[in-house]
């Protein structure tokens, strides 16, 4: 299936590894100019080299923490500088720490309110006004099904992701007649590194090995499998492409049915 894409600009925070950079790959392979944008500037500028030359699209990279707000408007800035305008923002530059409450503090509640929800919201802030202007746009959130599928050990993503869901819900109705859709992904487990530590996380707080966390994710899977990050890069792309153009306000789980409470057993 062509997804339209081809001579499209994409903005994708969280790209130099995971999902991002599968997202990354997949529509720069759709034909998509690229601006990449990560915390190590090593890391994103090495991801957008390789980018850039494996498909022959402008790639760049662009170093930013997006839980600061001067560097989220700058790196959107320097998207609008280096594509000339934002067709898509994809935002995936986001995680959240697992525990039990009695053991979380203040700073992982704050880091991961900070990040995974007021960075998505300040970033698509500054990209709405350019996308308004155009009369076009879409907006896809990688955010988790910890805010459909609430799991006391995962609070702090859940909370964070409700917060996305409802965020997202309202750009989609206020902006959906100027031409901007605003859809989020909600990925269960995927064959990440950030799988992997929180794994080792939940494994520690159960008190089992990590071979044990591992067997119960996959019984709580009716699939019997972790998702990849390709298979998540393929909803994305789908959402952000014209293909989905009456998709708006969606809240797209890829997460193979995942019965969280199994987990526990």
């Amino acid at each position: 299936m062509d997804l339209h894409l081809s001579g499209r600009t994409a903005l994708i925070t969280g790209a130099s590894k995971g999902i991002g950079r599968a997202c990354a790959e997949l529509l720069a392979d759709e034909g998509c100019d690229l601006v990449l944008v990560a915390r190590t500037e090593a890391d994103i500028v090495a991801t957008a080299a390789q980018i850039a030359e494996r498909t022959g699209r402008k790639v760049t990279g662009v170093a930013a923490d997006m839980s600061d707000p001067k560097q989220v408007r700058r790196s959107v800035e320097q998207a609008i500088a280096a594509l000339g305008h934002i067709d898509v923002l994809v935002t995936c530059a986001g995680s959240s720490p697992g525990g039990l409450l009695e053991e979380l503090t203040d700073e992982q509640w704050d880091g991961s309110m900070a990040l995974k929800f007021l960075g998505y919201v300040r970033t698509v802030q500054a990209v709405v006004p350019h996308m308004r202007e155009r009369g076009s746009g879409s907006i896809v959130l990688v955010v988790g099904n910890d805010g459909l599928k609430p799991s006391y050990w995962e609070m702090t993503a859940g909370a964070a992701n409700a917060a996305d869901h409802n965020f997202a819900s309202s750009v989609a109705e206020q902006y959906g007649r100027l031409g901007i859709r605003c859809n989020t992904v909600n990925p269960g487990p995927v064959a990440t590194d950030r799988w992997d530590g929180l794994e080792k996380a939940f494994a520690r707080d159960k008190k089992i090995s990590q071979e044990q966390a591992h067997e119960l994710t996959l019984k709580s899977l009716p699939l019997g499998r972790i998702c990849t990050a390709e298979e998540v890069a393929d909803l994305v792309a789908f959402l952000a492409s014209p293909r989905a153009s009456y998709i708006n306000g969606a809240h797209v789980p890829i997460d193979g049915a995942q019965r969280k409470a199994i987990m526990d057993t």
